[in-house]
């Protein structure tokens, strides 16, 4: 990889940072766990990306979070969102960026291929996120899925479609 190639994918790590605290803003409060547009980042940086820089952007977005940059939904930031009953759904994106470069990357770039990968990224984030919140909030895995999955199934289908059609535009564009 050229240098200039490395800066490039280092900005757009930077980029896809910045672009899932502004989506994780556009936010509906319906319980503890809000409706947002983060995973369509999450699922356009892994697929635009890949695994590698997906992953690093989704950790940078984590980190500053983290040290209490207000970029969680609902402009909040801190270790307390990260141990609290959301905070497996955040660390989620990172190995849903992850899973989602690396199956589109082995793809042969089929639209469907890279919306199955998009699932599968989702169903990893779903896994750790609804684990994190039984064991935080002690609630059973029927109320935990119908209160953390089910609200927000049709939402993330529409993120997975719009997704596949601009990671596939992008990766046009941005050749590396």
């Amino acid at each position: 990889m050229t240098t200039k190639s490395r800066t490039q994918k280092i900005t757009f790590c930077a980029l896809f940072a910045a672009l899932t605290a502004i989506l994780s803003q556009l936010a509906i409060p319906i319980g503890t766990v809000p409706i947002n547009l983060a995973m369509l980042a999450v699922f356009i940086a892994g697929g635009v990306l890949g695994p590698v820089y997906g992953t690093i952007s989704m950790v940078v977005y984590v980190a500053l979070g983290a040290v209490g940059v207000p970029v969680f939904a609902m402009f909040t930031g801190g270790v307390a969102i990260l141990v609290g009953p959301t905070g497996g759904y955040i660390a989620g994106y990172i190995a849903a960026a992850w899973l989602t470069g690396l199956l589109i990357s082995k793809g042969s770039g089929k639209a469907w291929q890279s919306a199955a990968a998009m699932v599968a990224g989702l169903a990893l984030c779903y896994l750790l996120g609804t684990a994190w919140f039984m064991v935080s909030t002690g609630t059973p895995l029927a109320a935990a899925l119908l209160a953390c999955v089910a609200p927000f199934l049709p939402g993330d289908a529409i993120k997975i479609a719009a997704a596949t059609l601009v990671v596939r535009v992008l990766k046009k564009q941005l050749a590396w």
